[in-house]
C-alpha cells in the first residue's frame, strides 16, 4: 500500500496527485467540490499530466454554471490539459487512477484524503477498466468560451479599460452564477460596459461573436438591470437606421465604486 495522502483541503491533495502522476490521469465520479477544485488546481501545477475526468452529467452541469470555473476549464480543454466525459453508470466511489496508483478521494468537512494503493495487479485492472470506459463515454459539451479568449477579445473589440474592469470584477468574485450567488458573465459585461460608456450593440455583438451569450440574452439582461436601476441608457444617433443605446451606470453607488467593488455594490442593490 502507498502512503495515504492526507491534507487540510482537497486542493492540496489534488495538487499532490497531479504532481506525482504520469499521463494520463483519470478522475472518476468526482464530487461537485472536487470538480471545481481540480479545475482551479490544474491551472497552477507545473507540468501537470493530462486529466481525463469521467463525471456525472448533472454534477458537471451544476459546476459549469459558474462562469469562473467553466471559462477556466475551457482554457484547460483548449490546451489539452483537461478532457470531460460523461459517466453512463455512476459508481458509488470517487477515485483518481494513474498508471502507478489508485486513490479513493475522501472529503470530510474541510479535510481531504486520498486513500491509495500501488498494488500492481489492482492498479493495472483499474487503469484498464477506466481506459475502456473513457473510450466509450460521451464527450461533455462545454459551451462556455475560454477565459483567455474572453479577455483578449474584450480588449481588442471593446477597449482596454473595459477589459481591465472586467478582470477586476472577476477577481473580486468567488463564483459567477447569476442566481443570487455572484453575478453572471452577461451582467458583469453590461456593468463594466456601462462604467465605460460603451454601446449596447457593441458589447452584445462581442458577446454573441465569442459564444458568451446571444444578443437577445444581453438585451433581456439590460432591460432587467435598467428596471432595477443599475444601468441607464441614452440614444446615440447613427447615419443609417435606428439610434443605438449607450450604456451608463444608473446608480450613484456604482459610479462611486472602484472596479473591484462593482460586484459587491451591484449585489447589494439587487438584494435590496
Amino acid at each position: 500500500m502507498s502512503a495515504t495522502l492526507l491534507h487540510d483541503d482537497s486542493s492540496s491533495m489534488l495538487s499532490t496527485i497531479l504532481t506525482e502522476a504520469a499521463e494520463p490521469l483519470y478522475i472518476v465520479n468526482p464530487s461537485r467540490e472536487t470538480i471545481s477544485e481540480l479545475v482551479s488546481t490544474l491551472q497552477t501545477v507545473t507540468d501537470a499530466p493530462a486529466v481525463r475526468m469521467l463525471a456525472d452529467e448533472r454534477a458537471l452541469k451544476d459546476v459549469m454554471d459558474d462562469f469562473l470555473v467553466a471559462s477556466t476549464a475551457a482554457d484547460l480543454i483548449e490546451a489539452d490539459q483537461l478532457s470531460l466525459r460523461v459517466l453512463e453508470a455512476v459508481p458509488n466511489h470517487s477515485i483518481a487512477v494513474t498508471p502507478e496508483a489508485v486513490h479513493a478521494i475522501v472529503e470530510i468537512d474541510d479535510a481531504a484524503s486520498g486513500l491509495g494503493t500501488d498494488d500492481d495487479a489492482f492498479v493495472e485492472q483499474a487503469y484498464d477498466q477506466y481506459s475502456t470506459e473513457w473510450a466509450d463515454a460521451e464527450v461533455y459539451s462545454l459551451r462556455t468560451p475560454p477565459l483567455s479568449r474572453v479577455q483578449s477579445t474584450l480588449e481588442s473589440d471593446i477597449g482596454s479599460e473595459t477589459a481591465a474592469d472586467f478582470d477586476s470584477v472577476l477577481s473580486s468574485l468567488t463564483t459567477a452564477r447569476g442566481d443570487g450567488d455572484g453575478l453572471d458573465e452577461v451582467t458583469i459585461s453590461l456593468l463594466v460596459a456601462a462604467r465605460n460608456g460603451e454601446l449596447l450593440y457593441d458589447i452584445s455583438k462581442w458577446g454573441e461573436d465569442i459564444g458568451l451569450a446571444s444578443k437577445a440574452t444581453f438585451s433581456r439582461t439590460k432591460t432587467k438591470l435598467e428596471d432595477m436601476g443599475l444601468i441607464d441608457t441614452e440614444k446615440v444617433p447613427i447615419d443609417v437606421g435606428r439610434p443605438r443605446l449607450r450604456l451608463l451606470l444608473g446608480d450613484e453607488r456604482l459610479e462611486d465604486a472602484d472596479a473591484d467593488e462593482l460586484a459587491t455594490v451591484a449585489q447589494s442593490i439587487l438584494a435590496a
